[in-house]
């Protein structure tokens, strides 16, 4: 990837796989794709998007270390994708990268750079806004990257800095690499609301006024739903107070129309996804 990415040529891989295992660097980090084991298996002992350290690659199974819980084990490589200066993923398909920054975790303007799994040196940016966004980056003759024509880098680090200064025509600015932050708590706001449990209590001790007077509404015992109840039953039976029940029942319950908040946000305008 011209002048940013390290890469470890072919002919010095076999040098030092003398012993069929390839020893690894501890900077080496890969992130997983998928669970290993799948949950139809057994417990998995690797969740999607935990990042691993590579202790040895050994042909189709590497030996890892779990960043977050220091476990180690084996997993099949094809199951996993080295990532680069943190934000560079080898071998990520569009898909799988929209899945990875959808995780917990990620906030808007979380982004990857991912190179096809098909094609050396063909990369695209995927950017988590209200969907996931992904922009083509093309190469020049030069070397030099370019999203937008106008705009061109020496490398893909410069375009990542730009762009995590101003979104300049992007969907928006880039905040932090995919996966790069701990899972942050649910927003409270979207929690379905506190069940209430009313106290017990003995309806031999219930002041009968509580069954058809409406307007303490603080400290009274018998809940709407069942004096509207019993308003019901009354006007069957005709006690004399169901009339003022059943009226003041009514003028309770138009007040208890919800409205939901308007939205502040205000649609957006998206450039094309190359």
């Amino acid at each position: 990837m011209g002048n940013m990415m390290r890469v470890v040529s072919s002919n010095n891989k076999a040098d030092n796989n003398l012993d069929s295992t390839c020893k690894v660097s501890d900077d080496d980090i890969v992130v997983v794709l998928q669970d290993y084991p799948s949950a139809e298996i057994s417990e998995p002992i690797y969740r999607i998007g935990e990042k691993l350290r590579v202790i040895a690659q050994e042909a189709y199974w590497w030996r890892v270390r779990s960043v977050q819980t220091g476990k180690e084990n084996y997993i099949p490589n094809s199951h996993v994708a080295k990532v680069y200066h943190g934000w560079l993923f080898e071998g990520v398909e569009r898909q799988k990268a929209e899945e990875l920054l959808l995780l917990p975790g990620n906030r808007v303007g979380s982004f990857l750079v991912r190179e096809s799994a098909t094609e050396r040196g063909l990369y695209s940016l995927s950017v988590k806004h209200r969907t996931v966004k992904h922009y083509r980056i093309f190469r020049l003759d030069n070397s030099w990257y370019y999203i937008s024509p106008r705009l061109t880098f020496q490398c893909l680090e410069d375009m990542i800095n730009h762009y995590s200064d101003s979104a300049d025509g992007l969907c928006c600015s880039l905040t932090s690499p995919c996966l790069s932050g701990t899972i942050e708590p649910s927003d409270p706001s979207l929690q379905p609301p506190p069940v209430v449990m009313r106290r017990n209590f003995d309806w031999k001790k219930v002041d009968k006024k509580q069954l058809v007077n409406t307007e303490s509404h603080g400290d009274n015992m018998v809940s709407y739903g069942v004096r509207n109840s019993i308003a019901a039953y009354l006007s069957f039976s005709g006690h004399e107070n169901s009339t003022q029940l059943q009226a003041e029942s009514r003028k309770k319950k138009s007040k208890s129309v919800y409205v939901p908040p308007q939205s502040n946000h205000t649609n957006a305008d998206y450039e094309d996804d190359f």
